[in-house]
């Protein structure tokens, strides 16, 4: 069912589950907090590409995906600024932008969730997925120095698969298609395809890394290109 949602446009692909911490300054998106934190505490999060034309406003378009961001605690700074924790929850498409007299945008969004999969195959791959991630993890923790830290996924496969789409480094347009895919089963096939390759990568820095840390030759650490 369609709904009115208060849209923040920003160059984020926000996932349901993930938290996102933002930074609001603007006068328009104060108002649209303090009107969020008086009603639900929702708003809708639709990317845009960071940078502007002079005096062109970057907007999503009727049809674009976004996920409805809720607020989970904010902190006040004394200039009127706000460092606000929100976490994603459902997906939605926007129909169309709605008028109103507020100074922030508001649209008409159509919430949606997954499709039902067939268990057996969203299982199996969701297994590959998070074998991949974890050989990924694990590498990158050796190339920043945090190999203490623990990695926590969920058994879920659907969160599995926003969790991991969350967390890789990706461009923009692939995070968007991951975001719009209403199949678990598919969204787990496409993370598949990319967490080996990255994973291969990192484990191939990691082990140059330890190589030259043995021989007493440090560095500055690798970087992994994002995935397209």
């Amino acid at each position: 069912m369609a709904r009115e949602l208060p849209i923040f446009p920003l160059p984020i692909v926000l996932f349901p589950g993930a938290p996102q911490p933002l930074h609001v300054f603007e006068p328009r998106y104060r108002q649209l907090l303090a009107d969020c934190l008086a009603a639900d505490r929702r708003f809708g999060i639709a990317y845009v590409p960071a940078g502007r034309e002079a005096g062109v406003e970057a907007l999503p378009r009727p049809g674009d995906v976004g996920c409805v961001a809720v607020i989970r605690n904010t902190q006040g700074l004394p200039d009127g600024r706000s460092n606000v924790l929100t976490v994603g929850e459902r997906r939605f498409v926007l129909i169309d932008w709605v008028s109103s007299d507020r100074p922030y945008r508001l649209a008409r969004v159509d919430e949606f969730d997954d499709e039902p999969v067939d268990p057996s195959e969203t299982v199996t791959l969701a297994a590959d997925v998070r074998e991949g991630f974890t050989r990924l993890a694990q590498a990158l923790a050796i190339l920043t120095g945090r190999e203490d830290e623990a990695i926590e996924l969920p058994a879920d496969p659907q969160l599995l698969s926003f969790q991991v789409a969350a967390a890789l480094e990706l461009a923009p347009e692939a995070k968007r298609g991951l975001l719009a895919l209403r199949s678990t089963t598919a969204r787990l096939r496409q993370l598949a395809t990319l967490v080996g390759p990255l994973a291969a990568d990192a484990e191939r820095r990691a082990a140059v890394r330890h190589r030259a840390k043995g021989n007493g030759r440090g560095g500055p650490h690798p970087q992994i290109e994002p995935a397209t």
